[in-house]
């Protein structure tokens, strides 16, 4: 293992935020992510674990512990059966699957980090989320002081959240496997109507995997959400917060207010997303309250591209990141009395 001391974490986010870590190790086989995470647990250290960095808001601080970063690889493809090692970049291995012409997570491309974080958050973009090829994680359950396997039911998937988000300190990803389909070389039905306007067909038809994966990405691209290291719109977490989900006294009081201050013909974005519930659109929310593309006049702005982004323009800290954060979320909530959730995971820093 590779052991740092004072190391700085902001080199490690895609945020570019953050202060040091009092030590930083970086593990590159399973066994030593084990051994690092019971060290820890056995001198009462602070452990913070690292992929990708795509999801992190660290505090100027930094972490007052040990950072562990998961730098593993392995790709193993079985006929339609993958299996991923945590530290795998996420949009090289969704390249590959595509490559070999399968489907179920094409729609994904493009999306940063590492393929260990997918289960925590869920992960889900144009029509597809992992809970639904996801087969099994494999993790260190700090608890019982063991690797154990989960099955997908295990995971407790719902939008955007898992058994691992609710329960943060407890597992550990260390492998994560998948069960693709073989459908000729055409992609899973498309079900995010963006994405079927771009390709020219409706929403529930197939295209060629391929066509699938690189229309993702000129989209993704367009709203600033492909990683770039000279466009500073990409200098964010993608989508800072989740879309909104109401029951049905929160989405009639929702209604209420955007017909008050929007005029009664006004139609927010609404999708089913049971039990009576409605999900709405945070960028949406953001827009209309006030938020355009490239708000703020400091070093932490929203994206020029896409409102839901919150980007570092170069010299941030932190804490400018999070006064903007937290002046979307008041504006929001005054507008329409919604309040919104961060995406991001914040470390020694709240909203």
């Amino acid at each position: 293992m590779q052991v740092t001391h004072d190391a700085p974490l902001a080199p490690l986010t895609t945020f570019r935020l953050g202060g040091p870590a009092r030590r930083l190790i970086t593990a590159r086989t399973d066994d030593e992510v084990v051994t690092a995470v019971r060290e820890a647990d056995r001198t009462g250290t602070p452990l913070l674990v690292i992929g990708g960095g795509s999801n992190l808001v660290i505090g100027d601080k930094g972490f007052d512990g040990t950072a562990l970063r998961i730098a593993t690889r392995g790709f193993t493809l079985d006929g339609t059966r993958l299996e991923l090692a945590a530290g795998e970049v996420w949009s090289d291995a969704v390249t590959r699957t595509v490559e070999a012409g399968l489907a179920g997570i094409e729609c994904l491309a493009g999306i940063p980090g590492s393929a260990g974080a997918t289960p925590i958050q869920n992960v889900g973009a144009y029509g597809q989320e992992v809970a639904t090829t996801l087969t099994e994680v494999v993790a260190y359950d700090r608890r019982a002081e063991e690797v154990v396997t989960l099955s997908g039911a295990d995971c407790a998937f719902s939008y955007r959240h898992s058994r691992f988000k609710a329960d943060p300190d407890r597992f550990v990803v260390l492998r994560v496997r998948f069960a693709l389909e073989d459908a000729g070389g055409m992609s899973a039905p498309l079900r995010y109507a963006e994405t079927a306007r771009a390709l020219g067909v409706e929403p529930g038809d197939r295209v060629p995997v391929a066509a699938a994966r690189e229309t993702v990405l000129a989209l993704r691209a367009g709203k600033g959400m492909v990683l770039d290291p000279d466009d500073h719109d990409t200098w964010s977490a993608g989508s800072f917060f989740t879309n909104p989900i109401l029951d049905d006294a929160a989405y009639a009081a929702f209604l209420a207010r955007v017909h008050d201050r929007l005029g009664p013909d006004t139609t927010p974005p609404a999708y089913p997303a049971g039990d009576g519930r409605t999900k709405t659109s945070a960028a949406w929310l953001i827009d209309r309250a006030g938020f355009t593309k490239g708000y703020g006049a400091g070093p932490a702005r929203i994206s020029t591209k896409h409102t839901l982004a919150l980007t570092n323009r170069g010299d941030a800290t932190t804490e400018d990141l999070l006064a903007l954060a937290r002046e979307v979320v008041d504006g929001v909530r005054d507008a329409f009395g919604v309040t919104l959730v961060n995406e991001p995971v914040t470390v020694g820093v709240s909203l």
